[in-house]
């Protein structure tokens, strides 16, 4: 895992009867392809009866002409892609999970991590509930439909359910006449809303969703707020809304949402601007050109060379047809797809002393191999300059930073850690500099755990939540 796994993105359309609807909801999904590589799936309603198709592979892959035509007409559809942190890379768990219980239909479409997963689906299995994937969004489906069964209305359900649910989830429910869209009380994962000219209402995790379908952004949905869009309108239930600080997961800003996006009022370019100017001034060198990382590392190191006044500098040239490095597990296939990905300019770089920026370093081995690229290219000298402070905490929020085990942070110092990459220098931003790149106003507040160990929830003592995918130990089998 060289780079941080993100894990979903999502996105919903309620309007009146469409017969391109899907392929409105493909488009969106395109624009979130960056948010989840690994699976991707779309339902469609069409007067309460649902069709949906989901698979493993790129949105452009799996949704063929073919696919969109047979997913029909409706006036409501959930669309969802997927790079996993609970449960495996198999078509099941791949969303949205597509119920139906005595009352109707229901799909769902989450992106974040929830804490007591493995407590609820223990509850539930308790009471013989058969559960069909090892994902933690079947327990949300099954917690909401728990409550559905008590409950007048579907949005009574989710408020209810939200009660037992605990961590990270911006999600999409859509019912037989309805499209729900609801975010936990911390407000981790971003989900916003906008309307195009036609009149039909859009969620996604990301504004440049908004944009790729021609919806106008009207606001983030907030921390706790159920919002309810129906054949009375839209409807806003804040129940769960508290007047705590927002604790938004940073690194949204950092690397995972793309750079045209704007999330709680601040842009994501403007962001990582604002990042490399705050590196320039916390670690200064003398160098004579800034390079940047593609992708997330070309706008810090925008701002680290407006900061400097060192030239900045296009030190390679990504293979725009290869996802990302971090979708290969295993370090030989990496490594080949770090070589294939990433080409350096040596007419940029040779002879030079360099500033490389990126946005993290987790195991060291892509920063290993892409100072390499430089020293290989005539660099003389390669100072690295990370975007985000050092990882020394696993995240239970969405992130696939499970333990400490792995995380180079925990086992190097700093001139260590740039001993090993080959690196001359090495300087981090610090959590003070952080913080400041998504801020707004006094309202604005991030999760930092991951680099401080200060959880805004309670911690889970149990995530072992995929023991279906693990072989039979025979001591167990005995039990």
């Amino acid at each position: 895992m060289p780079k941080i796994k993100e894990e979903c993105g999502v996105f919903g359309i309620y309007g009146s009867k469409n017969p391109r609807i899907a392929q409105t909801v493909y488009f969106g999904l395109f624009s979130l392809q960056h948010r989840g590589q690994e699976s991707c799936g779309i339902a469609v309603n069409n007067d309460g009866v649902f069709k949906s198709y989901k698979d493993l592979g790129l949105v452009n892959d799996v949704f063929t002409p073919n696919v969109i035509e047979k997913l029909g007409e409706g006036n409501i559809a959930v669309g969802h892609v997927r790079y996993g942190t609970t449960g495996g890379n198999e078509r099941s768990n791949a969303q949205p999970i597509v119920v139906n219980h005595i009352k109707g239909s229901m799909a769902l479409a989450h992106n974040g991590n929830i804490t007591n997963s493995y407590e609820l689906r223990s509850q539930f299995e308790a009471k013989g509930s058969i559960f069909q994937t090892t994902s933690d969004t079947e327990v949300i489906s099954y917690a909401i439909i728990e409550e559905r069964l008590n409950s007048d209305t579907i949005e009574e359900a989710v408020c209810k359910a939200m009660n037992k649910i605990k961590g990270a989830y911006s999600m999409i429910i859509m019912s037989p006449q309805k499209l729900i869209a609801a975010r936990d009380k911390n407000g981790f994962r971003p989900l916003c809303y906008g309307k195009t000219s036609k009149g039909e209402y859009i969620i996604a995790s990301e504004s440049c969703a908004l944009d790729s379908v021609g919806a106008e952004f009207i606001r983030d949905i907030e921390k706790g707020e159920i919002l309810v869009f129906g054949k009375e309108g839209i409807k806003s239930i804040k129940e769960h809304c508290n007047k705590g600080k927002q604790t938004s997961c940073v690194f949204e800003y950092v690397y995972f949402a793309r750079p045209d996006s704007i999330i709680e009022g601040k842009n994501v370019h403007e962001a990582r601007i604002k990042a490399g100017e705050i590196l320039a001034k916390e670690h200064p060198v003398k160098a004579d050109v800034v390079v940047g990382v593609p992708d997330s590392g070309l706008d810090a190191a925008l701002g680290y060379s407006k900061a400097s006044k060192i030239p900045y500098g296009i030190g390679f040239i990504k293979n725009k047809y290869i996802g990302r490095t971090f979708i290969y597990p295993e370090v030989k296939s990496r490594m080949d797809k770090v070589k294939i990905k990433l080409n350096p300019i040596a007419n940029v770089v040779r002879g030079k002393r360099v500033i490389l920026i990126d946005d993290s370093i987790v195991r060291g081995t892509t920063s290993e191999r892409i100072v390499k690229l430089l020293r290989d290219a005539g660099a003389t000298e390669v100072h690295m300059r990370v975007s985000a402070p050092p990882f020394i905490n696993p995240c239970y929020y969405g992130t696939d930073i499970d333990s400490k085990e792995n995380l180079i942070a925990c086992k190097y110092t700093i001139d260590e850690i740039a001993k090993k990459i080959g690196a001359d220098s090495l300087g981090y931003l610090s959590l003070e500099g952080v913080k400041k790149i998504g801020y707004v106003d006094e309202k604005s507040g991030f999760c930092t755990a991951c680099f401080d160990g200060i959880y805004p929830t309670e911690i889970p003592t149990k995530t072992d939540k995929n023991r279906f995918e693990r072989k039979i130990n025979h001591i167990d089998e005995e039990k």
